[in-house]
């Protein structure tokens, strides 16, 4: 199974209802063409693992880099695993700017430092080992 994960900078701050639509979207195209994944959003910057067979999985990636939602796109770690990881999710989503979490006990403020991509472009390993870690926990 091919993966990859890419991160990239909204041309806006999305609001709440761009944010549904845009989920919405996503998880359709996503069932239709057998890609599976999750996105996190935080103030303007997207961080997205996808899966599927890799053809399928870098035309989507080309479009997303096309898209006008996108900005300073960049594939931050290409890679394959003997099955999916993110298992009938056609997409999960995570809002990160969220703040009902921070009253769940446990809550960590890792995540509330601005990340661009350029913070796992040295280890893409961590970018991944994060983002299996949302799909556990959420």
């Amino acid at each position: 199974m091919f993966h990859v994960v890419c991160g990239s900078t909204s041309s806006h701050l999305l609001t709440k209802a761009e944010l549904q639509t845009m989920l919405e979207e996503t998880r359709e195209t996503n069932a239709q063409v057998g890609v599976t994944g999750l996105l996190l959003y935080k103030d303007g910057t997207f961080l997205q693992v996808l899966e599927g067979d890799q053809e399928t999985v870098m035309k989507l990636v080309s479009s997303i880099k096309e898209h006008y939602r996108h900005k300073d796109f960049q594939i931050l770690l290409r890679g394959t695993s003997e099955h999916r990881l993110f298992t009938n999710w056609s997409v999960g989503f995570r809002d990160l700017t969220d703040s009902s979490p921070k009253r769940i006990p446990g809550f960590s403020d890792f995540l509330n430092t601005p990340f661009t991509g350029v913070e796992f472009s040295d280890s893409p390993a961590d970018c991944m080992r994060l983002l299996l870690s949302f799909k556990k926990n959420m």
